[in-house]
């Protein structure tokens, strides 16, 4: 049989055999009209007021939103957004949007102008998140974990902080959007670290579809309500791309609205165990580079069984990528259990460690085979991967080697579809 994995901006054809088990997410279709689904969530948001009744003129009003490495459709949400804030008064001049990178690198003028549209980069103040940049970050304590938090001067001087983006899977936080708009996203890179620390990611519960009980969400949460946020606009997507679903109003109660929506569509049950998982990282944009890529890994890696294959499909158009600490981690541990030796080292603290912790984990459950046409053997290599050239050639090798019988299954959407175990309470 023929199964279409995504792959960078198209999709691979490959010949697969026939027992193969196929994981997607449940399809949703997208709503009628993406503008009125969106107006009419922030006129009847969830637990709150309507967005025009908390905005006057004269208001500084700075917009959160997700940068490159996310399928948010910046493009289709904010300007549906801008337009109901001046309909209530506010004027464009008062009106920040605010790219949250975390500790990601800034976007080009042409990926903000990709991201947002030419007409929004033109007419608002577009400023970009450093979270090294100490002059324009605002301290707001500790938290009950006792980890240091500051946060993005700008978004904490305006008179309404509104967060946007987008709720998926995610790998150690549960969800994405709602808190996370805030810790990662506007955070100080310290806070970040901490957020992401060698125990916080190996708490149990730091996983997918898990907040309450994850350490590393709950902290989010924290940190976010600690910034007051005035409103969330959080947004669901099928494997189109529409949007499914809209959801507004107070953070924490719009947020777990749309995480009981992505859980029901997004997290699928299978009966057992896989000897092999053909997994992608469900194309661009999150499939730019390596680092982003151990997500589809990780997905893979809740039913694959114990020494068994992993084969990650992923573009990588963007390498390792060459900004960040990522590869110097994987090229000072040396192994997956050298990396963790390394980060479980008293004081150790690094940027992108998170990323190399989640792959050593995955490494020493199961081998992990790479198929990317943006980096080169050596590179594969040297970041403690098997490289994989031929898919269906790999693929048959891992047939004779785990036997005739062996279990098979492709995530063709990567982590936009994450399987489970039937008899594993969310």
């Amino acid at each position: 049989m023929q199964v279409k994995l995504r792959y960078g901006c198209g999709d691979l054809a490959v010949e697969m055999p026939d027992k193969v088990e196929v994981v997607t997410a449940r399809f949703v279709p997208g709503v009628v009209d993406e503008t009125t689904a969106i107006q009419d969530a922030l006129r009847a948001p969830i637990g709150s007021i309507p967005l025009a009744e908390k905005v006057k003129a004269g208001d500084r009003i700075v917009i959160e939103h997700s940068d490159i490495t996310r399928a948010t459709p910046n493009a289709r949400i904010l300007p549906v957004l801008l337009a109901e804030l001046e309909a209530a008064g506010v004027r464009r001049e008062d009106i920040t949007l605010l790219n949250a990178l975390g500790t990601h690198r800034r976007q080009t003028e042409a990926e903000l102008r990709a991201m947002l549209g030419d007409a929004i980069v033109d007419t608002y103040r577009c400023l970009q998140h450093e979270g090294t940049d100490n002059a324009n970050l605002v301290s707001l304590g500790e938290t009950s974990f006792g980890h240091p938090v500051r946060v993005n001067r700008h978004f904490m001087e305006a008179d309404a902080r509104i967060l946007t983006g987008l709720i998926e899977p995610h790998f150690f936080a549960g969800f994405s959007g709602g808190p996370k708009g805030v810790l990662p996203a506007l955070a100080g890179a310290e806070s970040v670290l901490t957020n992401h620390g060698y125990a916080m990611i190996g708490h149990p519960n730091a996983t997918w579809g898990h907040t309450l009980g994850n350490p590393i969400w709950e902290e989010m949460r924290e940190v976010a309500l600690m910034t007051d946020p005035t409103f969330l606009l959080n947004v669901t997507i099928n494997a189109r791309g529409d949007i499914t679903g809209v959801f507004a109003g107070e953070m924490l109660a719009a947020h777990a609205r749309g995480c009981a929506f992505v859980r029901a569509q997004a997290m699928v049950p299978v009966d057992a165990s896989y000897d092999i998982v053909i997994v992608t990282n469900g194309g661009y944009p999150l499939d730019q580079n390596l680092y982003q890529t151990v997500k589809g890994m990780s997905a893979a890696k809740e039913i694959v069984r114990k020494d068994g294959a992993i084969l990650a499909v992923s573009a990588c158009e963007d390498g390792i990528p060459a900004h960040g600490r990522y590869a110097t981690i994987l090229a000072e541990g040396g192994s997956p259990q050298g990396v963790l030796d390394l980060l479980a080292q008293p004081g150790y603290t690094s940027p992108d460690q998170w990323e190399a912790q989640v792959q050593a984990i995955i490494q020493l459950h199961a081998d992990v085979f790479v198929y990317s046409d943006g980096l080169s053997d050596d590179q594969l290599r040297n970041a403690l991967f098997t490289p994989c050239r031929d898919i269906e050639a790999t693929l048959t090798a891992l047939m004779a080697k785990y036997g005739p019988e062996a279990r098979i299954c492709v995530m063709p959407e990567g982590p936009y579809s994450v399987a489970y175990f039937k008899n594993v309470i969310l």
